[in-house]
């Protein structure tokens, strides 16, 4: 990879973090906690880990895939931003809710459940359009994907225990992180 992939990754990942990193988060303990949840944050980071795991190093990629890259960083790097400023204090890394939790359905989470899920795979799509051979891209997809449904599962799950047949509706009418994918 030359400097400007390496770059290109690095701002787009730091760019993509910021929000989690500066905004502020609710650090309170949640009234409800679903810690099964973390097993879909490991497969997830497996999946990030793994689509690390050939020689990215020497692989030159075609500029079609830099391009389509870049767009997904992009996605991916916006939509963490506006998914974190619209939830702001409920933001959480566990899949709980807090007391005074409130459904939220403005900015992307009118176009997708959960945008931060939709974010992290955005990014994780430009990764591997950048440093992963194809077969290695697919499997790294498969465990992904695994790990994003246990947790969008589980946190659909809270959500309609919270808010019954208001958060039923909105899960028939809006797509969980994928738009226009039920």
């Amino acid at each position: 990879m030359s400097l400007f992939h390496y770059v290109l990754l690095t701002g787009a990942w730091l760019f993509w973090m910021a929000p989690f990193l500066l905004l502020k988060r609710n650090r309170e303990q949640p009234a409800q906690v679903d810690k099964r949840a973390r097993w879909g944050i490991l497969l997830q980071s497996v999946a990030y880990c793994l689509v690390w795991q050939s020689d990215f190093w020497n692989r030159r990629p075609a500029p079609s895939r830099v391009a389509l890259a870049a767009l997904f960083f992009t996605i991916g790097a916006l939509l963490s931003w506006t998914a974190v400023r619209t939830l702001g204090r409920q933001w959480r890394i566990d899949a709980g809710l807090n007391p005074d939790h409130e459904l939220v359905r403005a900015g992307p989470y009118r176009v997708v459940r959960h945008p931060i899920y939709a974010s992290m795979i955005c990014m994780w799509f430009g990764t591997g359009l950048l440093v992963a051979p194809m077969p290695l891209f697919a499997l790294c997809l498969a465990i992904l994907i695994a790990g994003t449904e246990i947790r969008v599962r589980l946190e659909d799950s809270l959500l309609a225990s919270r808010f019954g047949d208001d958060f039923r509706s909105y899960q028939t009418q809006v797509a969980a992180y994928v738009p226009y994918v039920r």
